[in-house]
């Protein structure tokens, strides 16, 4: 079961179609979200399960298929397995190293234990459309207020087209502030809006 709601989570956002007109914001996050100086708008909600929500963010000039940046919330109500979580994201990326040059992950683990990081690189060369080389930082973390348990994992994209391998060079420069970025990014409060 867990295996296939992390299936589910990890299609690449590229299946996803932003949203025409109002898009209901289901983890009532204030928007817009200002993520290392830019804002961030609420572009595409859905709740993928009755126990998974997910809501991304792009800046305000900015589309789904051609993004630069990225944030997506993928918020669960019930207490999941975090270490089994990071392996599974870990795994796939390692599988997609066999085919794709560029993909690299790394891992990080919080002093308390409390929360990982993921990052990593992966590439795609569509047929058509521009190449490009994306850089991914994951933040997973758990939350138990005592009569409740949920889990959230944050993530971040960044984008870059055209040669993949100056392209991979750049952001790698980034890699340290990007991570930093996500470790010191203060998490907005997250409550699953009512169902009307």
């Amino acid at each position: 079961m867990v295996k296939k709601i992390f299936l589910l989570l990890f299609i690449s956002t590229l299946s996803f179609v932003k949203a025409q007109g109002s898009v209901p914001d289901l983890l009532s996050i204030p928007g817009p979200i200002e993520y290392d100086g830019t804002e961030y708008f609420l572009s595409w909600s859905k709740p993928m399960s009755k126990t998974l929500y997910r809501q991304q963010y792009l800046p305000s000039d900015e589309r789904i298929e051609d993004f630069t940046q990225l944030l997506d919330f993928s918020y669960f109500t019930k207490e999941i397995e975090m270490e089994l979580a990071v392996r599974q994201k870990v795994e796939g990326i390692q599988q997609r190293a066999k085919s794709d040059k560029f993909a690299k992950v790394n891992v990080v683990e919080s002093p308390d234990g409390k929360e990982y990081i993921v990052d990593y690189f992966i590439s795609e060369s569509p047929e058509k459309g521009s190449s490009f080389i994306e850089y991914n930082v994951y933040r997973f973390k758990k939350y138990d207020n005592g009569t409740s348990k949920s889990f959230l994992i944050l993530s971040y994209a960044k984008r870059m087209y055209g040669d993949l391998k100056s392209a991979a060079k750049s952001l790698g420069r980034q890699r340290d502030h990007l991570i930093t970025t996500m470790i010191e990014f203060k998490i907005p409060e997250i409550k699953v809006a009512a169902k009307n």
